[in-house]
């Protein structure tokens, strides 16, 4: 009875309970920051100047304690609490406004980092969800229009625009860097992780891609590829992903920022490939890659797709006639810069061809760069010149001279006789020279077919000189007379009939 009497009275509150508490204190700190994220991924990428309370109320943005300063088994939750406090968004437009809360998110933000670097033990799914959460509240949104937005595609030159910088990065590379370091992370269990990391944050993450930030790309591109290297059953989707922004690209806008970036990962990818290639990645090259020369901003990303193109080729080599040919289908026609580059990405998948693939593309391959060879810009005739200067296609050339130099023989002798630039002409006479001492009699052929050939030229131009001479001659004479002069079709190109509008036509 006294024992009940006892129990009633109240007890003086001892430290247990005080902690205990605290602890609820810290729990409400928990879901009052839970509520904050889930409001801003709710309504996209909100923007904040204070942390948004569960009553209406906005309490004050400040620092919380650090994880130094808080037992072992206190800081999941202080973790969770910092994640959800980093998902208040602020307005960076205005270098002025909530500067001291700006820094207090910087901080916080860096702690994080530090805690991830150094945390010993596995991520629960709480802070799987909140990392997420936070990730999308401040990296995922929506672009403003560009000025090249309003251009059409032929007239966008990556190069040339000048590219926007994000003015919310102090607070984005931290993040961004929070969101590598935990993937890369020994602590985060793929098993649950790829549950949260999942095909819709991909999707997300992979749109950021044509952010015009390059250091914001720089930084998607390290983590897309930890993503791909530590969820593998992500790994087909992402690959879909990125053909479908390859598509995209080339076939309607022919506008993105990003795909230099892309085929950086790709190339690594690529690099990974077990043989025999399948079926998927090699419709991938077709579709995907060999297009992406048609696009004019090509430059932009050139020397990533050619290691792209490269790497497909030396696994598998019976793919040089495939990619050779699809060269040739883009080859530019008035653009001389993206010419030379062509002529340099051809060579590099010639160094990895091998002979029997070589013999089935030559003939079409040297009518183009017998073509090159006499282009008036001197750096593509220059280009194409050097490709002698490689042992491995200088001995595919010779092995098959004998279809490959009555092609381009024309070529040569023009630019010897006719070619503008001296350095073009006397790096034609070393390749004249090559052939010459390879075989003797090959040569001695191919010139007298090409006097033969010259002196039919100059029998043409001389016969259509005299037609035109007659032609003349016959107009000066009805000039008098106000008649017409008609050419009959039927007849011989020598024969000139003349007639008069009024009397009828004789056939």
């Amino acid at each position: 009875m006294i024992k009940q009497l006892l129990g009633k009275l109240p007890r003086k509150p001892s430290s247990k309970s005080s902690s205990a508490d605290g602890g609820t204190t810290q729990a409400d700190g928990i879901v009052s920051a839970a509520v904050a994220a889930s409001s801003v991924n709710r309504g996209g990428r909100g923007v904040l100047a204070k942390h948004a309370g569960v009553g209406g109320t906005l309490p004050a943005y400040e620092l919380l304690p650090s994880f130094r300063d808080v037992p072992s088994s206190e800081k999941p939750a202080l973790f969770l609490k910092k994640l959800g406090m980093c998902c208040v968004v602020f307005d960076f437009s205005d270098p002025a406004r909530d500067v001291r809360e700006k820094e207090v998110k910087r901080q916080t933000l860096l702690e994080l980092v530090d805690y991830v670097s150094t945390v010993n033990g596995k991520f629960n799914e709480a802070a799987m969800q909140e990392v997420t959460r936070m990730a999308a509240a401040n990296l995922f949104r929506t672009f403003p229009s560009s000025r090249s937005e309003s251009k059409p595609p032929e007239s966008f030159d990556a190069e040339e625009e000048e590219p926007a910088m994000e003015p919310a990065w102090p607070h984005l590379q931290v993040v961004y860097e929070f969101l590598l370091r935990f993937i890369a992370s020994g602590e985060t269990d793929a098993k649950i992780a790829k549950r949260y990391f999942d095909h819709s944050f991909v999707l997300r993450l992979l749109d950021l891609f044509d952010s015009e930030d390059q250091r914001e790309r720089e930084y998607l591109k390290t983590i897309l590829h930890r993503v791909y290297g530590k969820f593998m059953v992500h790994r087909p989707f992402i690959r879909k992903a990125i053909n479908n922004i390859f598509y995209r690209f080339i076939f309607e806008t022919e506008k993105h920022n990003g795909i230099g970036e892309l085929l950086e990962i790709l190339g690594s990818i690529i690099n990974g490939f077990a043989l025999p290639l399948k079926e998927e990645h090699k419709l991938f090259l077709v579709r995907a890659l060999i297009p992406l020369h048609k696009p004019k901003s090509g430059a932009a990303y050139h020397q990533q797709l050619a290691y792209c193109i490269t790497q497909f080729v030396e696994k598998d080599c019976k793919l040089a006639d495939i990619v050779i040919r699809g060269l040739l289908k883009y080859w530019p026609i008035t653009n001389s810069s993206k010419e030379v580059l062509f002529i340099s990405e051809l060579e590099e998948i010639l160094e990895v061809t091998q002979v029997a693939e070589f013999q089935k593309c030559m003939v079409p391959l040297f009518q183009q760069i017998g073509r090159c060879l006499n282009s008036s810009h001197f750096q593509v005739a220059e280009r194409a010149l050097f490709l002698w200067n490689n042992d491995h296609v200088r001995n595919l050339i010779t092995q098959n001279r004998k279809v490959i130099l009555p092609i381009i023989f024309p070529a040569l002798e023009k630019n010897t006789q006719e070619h503008w630039n001296q350095a073009v002409q006397s790096l034609t006479l070393n390749v004249r020279k090559l052939f010459l001492d390879a075989d003797q009699e090959l040569f001695e052929e191919c010139l007298t077919k090409f006097q033969e050939n010259k002196a039919k030229e100059r029998e043409l131009q001389d016969k259509r000189e005299l037609i035109w001479k007659r032609l003349e001659e016959i107009a000066a004479s009805k000039a008098v007379s106000n008649e017409a002069v008609l050419v009959s079709r039927v007849r011989s190109s020598l024969t000139i009939p003349s007639t008069s509008p009024r009397s009828p036509v004789s056939t």
